[in-house]
């Protein structure tokens, strides 16, 4: 089950798993993160994404700009990690460092087209908890004439910093989207990492 949602469903088991294979991938290192500063990190986030969408700027500085907050802000290298799935541990260092700077610009590209479908509105935090050995943190986008969007992120400090490493909008997971459309991609490149990394590049 996702952990902002008490109906279980086959995407959330899938979107739990993978959350929490995700947490795997990181040290296991004394709980020092608050749910205060969860709420904070999610707080400065919001902010910056609502200023960039909301600036007058092109799709194209917006893109650029959403990959500053998103290397700032996310867990970029476990996130990386975690959709590129068992090819991971037999990459060497130099092709996951490729891909995770590849991926970093593929994510941030499709993340921002989707966020800036809130352009005119405000994403505005209400509410963060601790589950299991992360912070779960939810925001509200208010769109106009419609429903608001419910915008969800986990964060963890097990990295070392404060970042999150994943994010549910409208329930959708984007671990579990990710790693289905990496692995697609990886299968069409018979495993081919660098085929992969290169193709990257110039998608999202």
């Amino acid at each position: 089950m996702t952990p902002h949602s008490n109906n279980p469903s086959r995407r959330a088991i899938l979107g739990a798993g993978l959350g929490a294979g995700a947490m795997l991938l990181l040290p296991r290192t004394a709980r020092a993160l608050t749910t205060d500063q969860a709420a904070k990190l999610v707080n400065t986030v919001v902010d910056e994404i609502n200023g960039l969408i909301n600036s007058g700027r092109s799709l194209g500085q917006i893109q650029s700009g959403f990959e500053r907050i998103f290397s700032r802000y996310a867990d970029v290298p476990i996130i990386a990690r975690s959709v590129l799935g068992p090819a991971a541990r037999s990459a060497s260092s130099a092709q996951l460092n490729a891909f995770t700077n590849a991926f970093q610009g593929y994510i941030a590209r499709k993340y921002s087209r989707r966020f800036n479908e809130f352009k005119g509105t405000a994403i505005k935090v209400h509410s963060a908890r601790p589950y299991k050995n992360f912070y779960e943190v939810k925001s509200t986008a208010y769109l106009k004439g419609q429903s608001p969007v419910e915008v969800v992120f986990l964060v963890s400090d097990k990295s070392g910093k404060d970042k999150f490493f994943n994010i549910f909008i409208e329930g959708v997971n984007m671990l579990a989207t990710e790693r289905t459309e990496i692995g697609a991609l990886l299968d069409k490149r018979r495993g081919d990492v660098d085929a992969l990394t290169s193709d990257l590049r110039t998608m999202g």
